[in-house]
């Protein structure tokens, strides 16, 4: 059966400090410029690629991309495909090129996909951040918001406990090529494997596409198959709600445990009936702010390194994940339960 539980923080902050090494990337061109969301880039613009639109974790992510440039008085805006496609964000990013930003942002649907149409942006001279694609090829910078596998090994601890650490459980990813959602599944598995015996994947990770509907209609035939199952982790910020919905016309939202990445005001109206357990995240706001912060810092010339601050909440002290040589994280994980989600308003 389920238990209650606290509210938790969030501590993959204290893993990625453990992590050695120091390193710097330079940066290169110089501007500044204007556009309109969905016109065309001023040159000199700074403008942020996202998986797709029209999803909650975006529209809160083009709220920070808004914030950044009127608090930094840097032009910048937020565009991305209609639907989360690998195909959708190369030509976007193909027409942003022949525009010439200063620095082009993204957060992609495929790391391999995108990685040849951003070679062709770095050859342009475009500065090139990425997020949630720690290994991505052809880019100066990728920036976490923390550790992912130790991220994922706190959710499968939150789930073990809700699980009573034993049963069947599932776990969802946007994209099986995603990069993160892979380190956060693997994460959440190799704690489970080493930690929590009794308990079973049963299922390799489970492709939503980034879609609700898609969640909802897999998770329905995950609950046919596996009468008893206990779990399910969910990636995409539109997963655990999906599973949610599914999991309460089911009528075992009093014995399925259901967490994941997803954000407050997209999960708030599930925690109420149970359907929806714990959801962990960072703000997308604050990480589309970093994103551009570091991408302003390589195009006026600078360097990102261990302990730059970037000014923006959770990303006041990078570090250098090992294994990398251009990627960083912060300390910006959150966790929220039906006792504390109130305190959110995104």
């Amino acid at each position: 059966m389920k238990r209650n539980r606290p509210a938790f923080a969030l501590l993959a902050g204290a893993a990625v400090l453990a992590l050695a090494g120091c390193g710097t990337t330079a940066g290169t061109d110089s501007g500044d410029g204007g556009t309109s969301d969905g016109g065309t880039a001023a040159e000199g613009a700074y403008v942020t690629v996202v998986k797709a639109t029209g999803i909650g974790w975006f529209d809160r992510m083009e709220v920070g991309v808004d914030e950044w440039a009127e608090e930094t008085g840097v032009d910048a805006r937020q565009e991305g495909p209609a639907e989360a496609t690998n195909e959708g964000q190369v030509d976007i990013i193909q027409n942003l090129i022949a525009q010439e930003p200063a620095a082009i942002t993204v957060v992609p649907n495929d790391v391999a996909g995108v990685a040849s149409v951003l070679a062709d942006a770095k050859e342009a001279g475009i500065v090139v951040v990425a997020h949630e694609a720690a290994g991505i090829e052809n880019v100066d910078i990728d920036i976490e918001g923390f550790e992912n596998r130790a991220y994922g090994a706190q959710i499968m601890d939150n789930l073990a406990e809700c699980m009573s650490e034993e049963g069947g459980y599932v776990q969802f990813v946007g994209r099986l090529t995603n990069g993160s959602h892979s380190e956060w599944v693997d994460g959440a598995l190799e704690n489970q494997t080493t930690n929590f015996a009794d308990m079973k994947r049963l299922e390799d990770p489970i492709e939503s596409e980034e879609n609700e509907e898609v969640a909802y209609n897999k998770a329905k035939e995950l609950l046919a198959k596996y009468p008893d199952i206990k779990g399910f982790q969910g990636s995409a910020g539109t997963d655990v709600v999906g599973i949610a919905r599914a999991v309460e016309e089911a009528g075992k939202a009093d014995s399925v445990c259901v967490m994941g990445t997803s954000i407050p005001s997209v999960a708030s109206s599930y925690f109420e009936s149970g359907a929806i357990d714990k959801i962990f995240f960072w703000d997308p706001a604050m990480a589309g702010k970093a994103q551009l912060a570091i991408a302003q810092i390589l195009v006026e010339g600078g360097t990102i390194e261990e302990g730059t601050d970037l000014g923006v909440p959770g990303y006041e002290s990078l570090v250098k994940l090992e294994g990398y040589d251009n990627v960083f994280a912060g300390d910006a994980g959150l966790a929220v339960d039906s006792s504390n989600v109130d305190e959110y308003d995104f």
